[in-house]
């Protein structure tokens, strides 16, 4: 063989090994998985229970989908408030949320039975509602305002907390109690015999501190991490209302998602959702012993039946628009 003909030969080699190198590095990078990045909104601060459970149900889905489906988790409100955000969810801006379920009944009415007093008996009974048929039924329910429910996250129990000591229902008449603007729970406060007074959340402390307000109402967490025990040191274990959190998303973004893409969001989410569950239970407890580390008297209710009376008339009212729903409440009593 010639000197020519061998460096042909060596050139036709070195062609051909780089046009099989293309090859193979252009189908290694067809192959690879492509990332689609989603936000998850979330108004709480990074350490608590909503937050940190919604955080695991973004791992659960990067894992389950191979790095197909990121979410990344924006606390502290950064994206807006709940009510802003609710908006960007619908329009597809904002893919996925947490929020509580007052507000969702602006969207869905069955999601008003939860603003109804003492319709659950205890944190067993409210679950095995959420987790039953109607509960999940429910989530769906939010389809047409273009939303999806995924899975519900716990919230505990509301219960009151004064300026001066408290300690029955009768105490508290003619008192002004701060309610968020819902006309169930501001019926409730009157079926006490107390003055509603609707504000917004952030006047809540200055209003307290200055006796516009007497007396507030919200869960142990909420009570502790707001400061509102340093304005209200009383604190009635009445338990009035147990209303969920909701983690949901957009019906756009739903409706791209491939069948088992749906499948692994349902199960991350219900998954997280009982992790949140379980810190939840010992944030409340820790939230509790820091009430009462700092001087907050709390006072039990051994006997619901004179609350429970006094708010009859208002179950009586709007339960008859929640038929389906009370009866799988009552159904899920037994």
């Amino acid at each position: 063989m010639t000197g020519r003909k061998i460096i042909a030969s060596l050139m036709c080699v070195l062609v051909t090994g780089l046009l099989l190198t293309g090859c193979s590095t252009k189908n290694a990078t067809d192959q690879a998985p492509k990332t689609t990045t989603f936000r998850l909104a979330e108004n709480q601060p990074p350490d608590y229970p909503t937050t940190v459970a919604s955080k695991k149900f973004a791992e659960l889905v990067n894992e389950r989908t191979k790095g197909r489906i990121k979410i990344e988790v924006y606390p502290s409100g950064q994206l807006g408030d709940e009510k802003s955000v609710i908006e960007q969810v619908q329009m597809g801006a904002i893919a996925f949320t947490r929020v509580h379920s007052s507000p969702l009944a602006e969207f869905s009415k069955p999601f008003s039975v939860f603003s109804l007093p003492y319709v659950f008996e205890n944190e067993n009974h409210m679950w095995k509602f959420l987790e039953g048929d109607m509960g999940t039924k429910m989530l769906d329910t939010l389809a047409s305002s273009k939303m999806q429910g995924l899975a519900y996250y716990d919230n505990g129990a509301r219960s009151l907390y004064f300026k001066k000591p408290v300690k029955s229902l009768e105490e508290i008449k003619g008192l002004k109690i701060r309610v968020q603007q819902n006309r169930v729970t501001m019926e409730m406060v009157n079926a006490f015999g107390a003055s509603p007074t609707p504000m917004p959340y952030g006047e809540v402390f200055s209003s307290l501190q200055t006796g516009v307000i007497d007396s507030a109402e919200n869960n142990f967490p909420s009570y502790y991490t707001s400061n509102h025990y340093q304005a209200a040191k009383y604190c009635l274990l009445n338990k009035h209302q147990r209303a969920p959190e909701v983690l949901l998303m957009s019906k756009f973004v739903w409706d791209k998602m491939s069948e088992e893409d749906k499948k692994i969001l349902k199960q991350s989410a219900l998954e997280a959702g009982k992790y949140q569950r379980q810190l939840w239970t010992a944030f409340e407890k820790d939230s509790e012993a820091k009430l009462r580390a700092a001087g907050v008297t709390i006072t039990d209710v051994t006997d619901f039946k004179p609350w429970q009376a006094a708010v009859k008339p208002v179950i009586d009212k709007y339960g008859a628009e929640f038929k389906a729903e009370m009866e799988a409440i009552e159904k899920a009593r037994k």
